[in-house]
This record gives structure tokens, sequence and C-alpha cells, in this order.
């Protein structure tokens, strides 16, 4: 007797599923409606433009709609092939003069500038804050990409993807840039209507309504976004190959000579169509995503799209050894004929918000790694941790601020004078928190060349010449403080309680 079962749909299953069906194809015409409504109250001359990021809107929305269950089965994740992650020591770095010129002709640099910051307490353009010599984000990008246009005679374009909170105020910071050596260009990514969590219709009434109704859907929008605004068509027909795309907080993604010929001049051909540079990982790592083989093509996995009883695991250093850096190399002709065949397909991030007046939505974003399966001959490239210094946080502010760096042509470069590489590990605590009373507690930056760890918690300020070696601890409690004085040295020291330095 066959024991093998067959599992038949019951009559309640099947009605369910059909409710189902209808209740998508509802969400979805009702969507359709609500956005053509909108676009009659677009601003004079941009109908055409919302026209086309609405599509893009919903073509995410149908598959937010389709789309159930984890976007990964666990079981499935192979382990990485051995020519999946190249070292990036193995990669040729001596070239001639004429050879980077020829090479650095075929480069477009894209920074993403979408964000505010608000992490760091600061309410405007993140890119516009002082980080190094009262240079900002954007002063530090601008100055490195001109040294290799003058050094080489080339002509790299610096490419912006802004976001609506962002645009206006690059715009103007852009006038002082005009007599540089760098041809700036800028477009903003896409500003999809931010969905009622209930209703699944867009919140706005209107195009041209407050900003709580809209929302940039992540950087994984700069394919669509850049194809939009015609600047990926005029980059390829001025005979572009790559694009370097990077945040533009991560002060170490440089454009990089060795990972460019590997790519303009491959050994194997054909040259691979995405690059993402990864890292090894530290404790500091954990939830940054990783690359995996998942369906024989590589994959980048998130945090969160990792079943919660498998979050340690993912987490494991010995397990998962490397993770994304955001730096990415493009191939512009690969992502051209991905985007114009609607064969992107980037995993959705749900994310809820509360508006200020108490109403539930949704926001469908993406990242723009997750789009590494859709293009051929991907691999991940090894790189060593410099080429990731991200700023997110005062606690990065501090390492990049201090003598663990010198600056030359808009690069940070680590002091020779450290005697190893690795970046010390720094926590600041919530009176830190905000750029403005992070200054104020320095007198001075403190030497830490020979840091390994730092935290500090509660109200503490640190005095000129001060200088912390090894491990170093300073707690005060709730209602003391400590004043850590003049050209102190703390070496492997915990420092707790309270201890006020009085002028006289």
């Amino acid at each position: 007797m066959d024991s093998t079962k067959v599992h038949r749909r019951s009559p309640s299953e099947g009605r369910d599923a059909a409710f189902r069906e209808l209740m998508l194809h509802d969400a979805q015409t009702s969507l359709s409606h609500e956005l053509g409504r909108l676009i009659k109250t677009a601003p004079p001359g941009q109908e055409t433009s919302v026209r086309a990021q609405f599509d893009g809107f919903e073509r995410l929305f149908a598959r937010f709609l389709q789309e159930t269950g984890p976007s990964v089965k666990w079981e499935d994740i192979a382990t990485l092939p051995n020519d999946a992650i190249k070292p990036y020591n193995e990669l040729q770095t001596n070239f001639s003069k004429d050879a980077i010129k020829s090479m650095l002709d075929k480069l477009v640099v894209l920074k993403l500038n979408g964000g505010l910051g608000t992490s760091m307490g600061c309410t405007g353009t993140k890119s516009l804050i002082s980080v190094r010599n009262e240079l900002t984000f954007l002063d530090l990008t601008v100055q490195q990409i001109e040294n290799l246009n003058i050094a080489y005679g080339a002509n790299v374009p610096l490419v912006l993807m802004n976001s609506f909170n962002t645009d206006e105020e690059t715009e103007q910071t852009l006038r002082k840039y005009g007599k540089m050596k760098v041809e700036i260009h800028t477009f903003n990514q896409s500003r999809y209507p931010r969905i009622n969590r209930e209703s699944l219709l867009p919140v706005a009434r209107s195009c041209v309504e407050d900003t709580d109704s809209w929302y940039p859907p992540g950087h994984g929008d700069v394919y669509e976004s850049l194809n939009n605004s015609k600047l990926l068509g005029k980059f390829i027909e001025q005979g572009k190959k790559y694009v370097f795309i990077s945040n533009i907080d991560n002060l170490g993604a440089t454009a990089d000579l060795g990972i460019l010929n590997f790519l303009l001049n491959p050994r194997e051909s054909p040259a691979p169509e995405f690059v993402m540079e990864v890292t090894d990982k530290t404790r500091a790592d954990v939830k940054g995503g990783t690359l995996v083989q998942y369906g024989g093509k590589l994959r980048l996995l998130e945090i969160a799209q990792v079943p919660k009883d498998r979050v340690d695991e993912f987490k494991s250093v010995s397990k998962f050894k490397i993770f994304n850096t955001n730096n990415l190399w493009v191939s512009l002709e690969a992502m051209n004929r991905v985007v114009e065949n609607h064969s992107l397909h980037m995993e959705i991030i749900v994310n809820p918000k509360t508006l200020d007046n108490g109403l539930n939505v949704i926001q469908l974003e993406t990242a723009v790694g997750a789009a590494i399966k859709n293009f051929e001959g991907a691999i991940g490239i090894n790189v060593p941790r410099r080429r990731f210094l991200p700023v997110k946080t005062t606690s990065d502010l501090l390492v990049i601020m201090s003598n663990l760096y010198s600056l030359k042509h808009g690069s940070l470069e680590m002091n020779p004078k450290r005697s190893f590489p690795a970046v010390p590990l720094v926590k600041l605590g919530n009176s830190f928190t905000k750029v403005k009373d992070f200054l104020s507690r320095f007198a001075s930056i403190p030497d830490m060349l020979e840091l390994d760890h730092l935290t500090v918690s509660g109200d503490v300020t640190f005095g000129r010449g001060v200088s912390l070696k090894g491990t170093v601890i300073i707690i005060a409690n709730h209602g003391d403080r400590i004043d850590i004085p003049p050209g102190a040295i703390l070496e492997n020291k915990i420092v707790s309680g309270n201890l006020r330095i009085l002028d006289h």
C-alpha cells in the first residue's frame, strides 16, 4: 500500500486562499487609483518624473503583497565557494601613470548622500558635518576626487545621490567647489509615499504635502534613480565602465586602483559585473550583513532575514567571518540591463513607523548590496579594515579626529607610530551623543596612539593634553562628575566616583 500522503486543500482553505487573492488584488487596484490621483497634484513639469517614481513604487508594493514567508530558508544556505571571496593582497598595485589615467577615465564615483545627521544630534545633511580640520565629509570626498584628477590628468566625475531631505542644502553647498577640478553631478533618490498600515493606502493627500507623508526608500533605489536621472545612459555614452558606490560617511571608501584594474583588465574573462568589498568581522561588527551562497548565487544576508533561533549563529565570528562594507563596484552596462528589463530583485525591508500624529505607517525599502544576486560573475573582495571607516556616532568621530590618523589629499591614513593596525573600540555614553556636547567635553582630543578600548559613561570632561593607553574605563555615576585633569596619562585604568577640578 502506498504510504505517500497527499495533502488536499480543505474547502475552507480554498476559500481562505481565494479571499486573500481577492484582497491582494483590491489592495493593488486601490493603491494604483490613489497614485493616479496623487500624480495629478504634482507641480507643473514634474508629472513625468513623479510617474516614473510611482511606477517603481507600484512594482515594489506588488512584490510586498505577493511575497510571504521568510526571504531565505536557513537550511538552504550553502558554504561559500573558495573563489567567491578574493583576497585584496592578490591584486596588482603597481601601474604606470598612463595606465592609471586610462583606468580612471572609465570610472564614476557615486556617494550615497541621502542621510541626516540625527544619530549625531544634528538636524541637517550628515555629509555637511565637520569631521576633521574643519572639513566636512563632502569636502573630503571632493578633495579626494580632485587629487586623482590633477595627479593623473583624469576626469573622474563625482555623483551624489541625495534625498529630498538633503537635496536643497547639498545643492547650495556645491557652489563653493565651482573652481575645483572635479565634475559634480547630483540626482535625487525616489520619494515614495508612506502607507497606512491598516488601509495599505498612501497617507499623502497631495504631492506637495509636508515631508511626513513621504520617505526615501533606502539606498537600493540607486539603480532605478540613476537610470531615471539619465546620468546612467550619459556615462555609458562617455565610455565609462564601472561605478564605485559607497556611503559618504565611510571615510575609508576611496577609489582603489587595484580593484579598478582587476575589473578593467581581468586575467580570466569576463570581468565580474559586481564586486562587494567585505572585511573581516570583529566583535563590533556582529550585526553586519554577510555574503552567503544561496540558490547557486552569491547573496547578501542581513540580520533582519535571520530566523530568531539562528541569530547567535549569524553573529558568530567563526562561522560568518566577513561582513559587507557597502563599498560596491558595478558595471554600468550591466546596471542598465537589469534596470531596463526589470530583472532587479532586492529583498524588501518593511520599516514600520509611527508618525507624530500617532498614525502607524510602513515604509518599503531596499538595500543597495542586496542586488548582488542579479549580476553575472559577482564576487567579494576581502579588503583591509582601513577601507571601512564609517562615522555613525560621536564615538567614531573621536577616533577619526584623534592622532590615530593624518589627512592627506582628503584621505585618512593610519599614523605609522601606531604599533598595530586595529582601530580601538570606543564607546561614549549619552552625554556625548550630540556633536555639540561631544566637542564641549574635550579641551583637546586625547592622544590615543596606544589605546585599545575606551568606555566613558556619565558626566565626564577631558582636559587638554590627556593621553589614553590600553583599556580605559571612566564611569561617573548619576549625580557625580569626573574631570580628567590636563596632561593626565591613563593607562589600563578604571576611573569612577567623583573627581572635580575647580578653577581658583
